[in-house]
């Protein structure tokens, strides 16, 4: 076997089909959202003539939306032990709710269509990183979530340059239609899943499993990270805030998207080693790592005001995100309880999006009222804040039974 085929067998190897599936429905998914979502800011600002502050309640009412949802779809997927039905609703209800952007006169009526979109996420998010969980084995997770969201951001590149693309000849709103297409493909590739049930030990011996609990049944050391990260998300701007920036110092839409492009393809190459990484020396110093690369992009975006530099912070940025989007859930799974996962997956993300309503408001509001630098500034002093909280979390002991 040639180094070629070594590197095949070892980059694919813990990667079981039902993994490989689910990023090819990541992947058309947000080759969907992406022709969207990186348009919404700008035909905000743009089209519609509204302010930073709609676009902070946008964004942060659509993922406080889909959080709320990401706790119950993961309880009862934990409770019924049954994934792919919670997958398939979501997907399909964010597929064809996209192409209604394309028919939104007013900011209140894109923040509609975004929080219904939103309710397919929170509906699918949590069982499907469960399948994720239960379809590899424990020293493969971060490499399983990785891939995964690797896959995503190969979908959101092909997704953003389309958008670069068309825009000039299509506009916003014939953009929004064609999104409908991808979206329903994926939908279709999720019937090939294959849901895992496996008799449990104690089922067979007549002893009752314990039955999936709530927030406050997790272990003590798991709330204490969720607590860290969503003190996190509180602070985190997100990329709306970058492009917002971008138009700030004087960079045509179609530049800013490819920007946008540019965060992905940064993001995309770093997720997998970022997993594999963290495989290999645990999760909490691949997280902390990242927290502190948010922390200098905060810092600096305080400050640039050349294309350079935003360009410079674009590919900060991506570095961030693929440290953490995907280290996150992994850890997630360590320190939760086997007949939880769900569950856990789904606390962390719904209060992680609880604090994305009012941070993105804050962010809006000081961009608003004072200026970029206030929204950038604050962001930098809520991370520092949370990466304090982060240090008392303990890392999930090796090989610890689940």
């Amino acid at each position: 076997m040639g180094r070629r085929g070594q590197f095949k067998k070892n980059f694919f190897r813990g990667l079981t089909s039902n993994i490989i599936i689910l990023g090819f429905v990541s992947l058309f998914t947000d080759l969907s959202s992406q022709m969207v979502f990186p348009l919404v800011p700008l035909f905000l600002t743009t089209v519609l003539g509204a302010g930073a502050y709609a676009v902070g309640i946008v964004e942060g009412a659509a993922e406080t939306t889909a959080s709320l949802l990401k706790v119950v779809s993961g309880y009862w997927s934990d409770r019924i032990k049954k994934r792919k039905p919670f997958v398939l609703f979501g997907y399909s209800l964010s597929s064809i709710t996209k192409p209604l952007f394309a028919v939104a006169y007013s900011w209140p009526s894109v923040l509609f269509i975004r929080v219904v979109e939103r309710i397919g996420k929170g509906v699918r998010t949590a069982p499907r990183d469960a399948i994720v969980a239960e379809s590899c084995d424990e020293h493969v997770r971060g490499k399983a979530y990785g891939f995964h969201r690797a896959m995503d951001g190969i979908g959101s590149i092909a997704g953003a340059v389309l958008a670069f693309l068309f825009l000039p000849i299509l506009g916003y709103r014939n953009i929004f239609l064609f999104a409908f297409i991808p979206g329903i493909i994926a939908v279709f590739i999720i019937l090939l899943v294959r849901e895992k049930h496996t008799p449990d030990r104690k089922k067979l011996e007549g002893v009752p499993v314990p039955a999936p609990a709530n927030f406050g049944k997790l272990p003590a050391n798991l709330k204490l990270f969720i607590i860290a990260s969503s003190l996190f998300a509180l602070g985190h701007f997100g990329y709306a805030f970058l492009l917002l920036k971008a138009q700030n110092v004087g960079l045509a839409d179609n530049m800013a998207i490819l920007l946008y492009v540019l965060f992905y393809i940064v993001y995309t190459i770093f997720i997998i080693p970022s997993g594999v990484l963290s495989d290999k020396i645990g999760r909490k110093p691949v997280l902390l790592s990242g927290y502190f690369i948010f922390a200098i992009t905060s810092l600096g975006l305080m400050f640039t005001s050349t294309g350079y530099g935003i360009l410079t912070f674009f590919v900060m940025y991506g570095i961030f995100y693929a440290m953490v989007d995907g280290v996150q859930r992994a850890f997630v799974v360590d320190l939760a309880p086997r007949h939880m996962k769900a569950t856990a997956l789904g606390a962390f993300h719904t209060a992680v999006g609880m604090a994305a309503l009012p941070g993105g408001y804050i962010a809006g509001m000081l961009w608003d009222t004072i200026n970029p630098g206030a929204t950038f500034a604050y962001g930098f002093t809520v991370t520092i804040i949370s990466v304090v909280l982060f240090g008392l979390v303990r890392p999930a002991p090796t090989n610890a039974p689940e």
